[in-house]
């Protein structure tokens, strides 16, 4: 799985005003990322707000998705829920060719306990044509893969490959770190604390503000993975303000707003989103002027 290595975009689905899905400027995020440096896209992810697409909408984005990329990069598909048979009935059903991967997110809403969690998973492994990487985000889940859990995963299901790590807490992210097989990967699922965690040895980020500015955060994470952790810090300095701003009033929200004070897609989403507050706005709109020079 080292063609996961470095830097993931989890690409937002940009929507026409009147909400249908706005391939053209897909198309034109796709291939700013891919130009810019970008090792791979993951698609209909939480920051594509695959949540609130049809199963036809998330197959023609899919689709859409291979085309544009044409095998430049890989491509991670996100299929994930709160329901284990329906989960895996999806990943049963999914086209995987020219897909590198499939991201599952950690069941939301029910609040499994950690046993809960390792079966879910051990059930779409077993079920899965392709690898999976689990996708650990208590933020939104409302509730925590713990360490233990993510080390059995990669010790016991060894088509579990990697987890894209989202708690916030490095403890924990250490812990897995230091404990896990060589051959399992750890990914950052949080654009802040990417430097800091391939300091410890992530294999990398799935990224939502390297979709703003795909040259310089993926420039940093490669720099980072190199060993050159000077010059690495100095760009994650740079854009530790920006990132904070994105997600300072909702997420796709703030990446889509940067965006689109770029002219790259509307600033469109599906409710119960909605687009950042206008103080926002005008914050990211000026940040991201300021980065992009």
């Amino acid at each position: 799985m080292k063609q996961l290595q470095g830097t993931g975009i989890a690409i937002i689905t940009p929507f026409k005003k009147n909400k249908d899905i706005d391939f053209d400027a897909l198309e034109r995020i796709i291939n700013r990322s891919v130009d810019n440096g970008v090792d791979y896209i993951v698609s209909l992810g939480t920051t594509g707000e695959a949540a609130t697409q049809s199963a036809t909408e998330k197959e023609e984005v899919i689709n859409f998705t291979k085309k544009i990329v044409n095998q430049r990069v890989p491509i991670v598909v996100g299929i994930g829920g709160n329901n284990t048979s329906e989960v895996v009935k999806n990943v049963e059903r999914f086209e995987s060719d020219g897909i590198t991967a499939i991201l599952s997110v950690v069941p939301f809403y029910n609040k499994p306990q950690q046993e809960g969690i390792f079966q879910h998973y051990k059930c779409i492994s077993e079920a899965s044509p392709l690898p999976i990487i689990a996708y650990n985000v208590p933020g939104r889940t409302g509730v925590n893969m713990a360490a233990d859990t993510t080390l059995r995963l990669a010790n016991e299901c060894k088509n579990v490959v990697a987890v894209k790590e989202a708690s916030g807490n490095l403890t924990q992210i250490t812990h897995i770190l230091k404990n896990c097989p060589k051959d399992f990967m750890v990914i950052s699922g949080d654009d802040n604390l990417t430097f800091p965690m391939i300091m410890l040895g992530a294999a990398g980020v799935i990224s939502v503000v390297a979709q703003a500015l795909p040259k310089t955060f993926s420039t940093m994470v490669r720099l980072a993975l190199s060993g050159n952790y000077e010059e690495a810090r100095s760009l994650h300095f740079k854009t530790f303000d920006f990132t904070e701003a994105l997600f300072s009033d909702g997420s796709p929200a703030g990446v889509k707003a940067a965006l689109h004070s770029v002219g790259i897609c509307e600033n469109e989403l599906r409710l119960p989103l909605v687009p950042v507050n206008p103080n926002v706005y005008q914050r990211i709109a000026s940040m991201m002027q300021t980065l992009q020079i």
